[in-house]
């Protein structure tokens, strides 16, 4: 019988295989991006020093969307890390889709922190 593979574990072997050339430095730090079924989440970091600089996710108190997994809310927290990376003076980054295909909540994500004045 053949056994189909989990597409989380998938998933996390092509994020590794990204992760070979990704590197996020104190000058340009590696936006990364998670999405489970309910929630978004990015976090902007410091591969070098292992510091986390900013994060933002749909289940913030302040979020102003009653939906946090859809592609509305991922534009929303788009657009609050590019505006909380900003107040940190960090004005390029390199995107980490962490192996989800650029699509859906990742490309609205990502339009929403291209807007908010990041540059990938």
């Amino acid at each position: 019988m053949i056994k189909k593979k989990s597409r989380n574990k998938l998933r996390q072997k092509r994020h590794l295989r990204s992760r070979k050339s990704l590197v996020g430095t104190p000058i340009r730090p590696r936006l990364s991006v998670y999405r489970s079924l309910n929630h978004v989440y990015a976090q902007v970091i410091d591969d070098v020093n292992g510091v986390t600089l900013a994060s933002a996710n749909s289940k913030e108190p302040d979020f102003s969307l009653d939906n946090g997994g859809n592609v509305e809310a991922a534009k929303v927290v788009g657009k609050l890390i590019g505006e909380r990376a900003l107040a940190k003076d960090i004005e390029k980054v390199v995107f980490d889709r962490s192996g989800y295909q650029y699509h859906g909540r990742v490309k609205a994500l990502a339009n929403g922190a291209r807007e908010a004045g990041l540059k990938f």
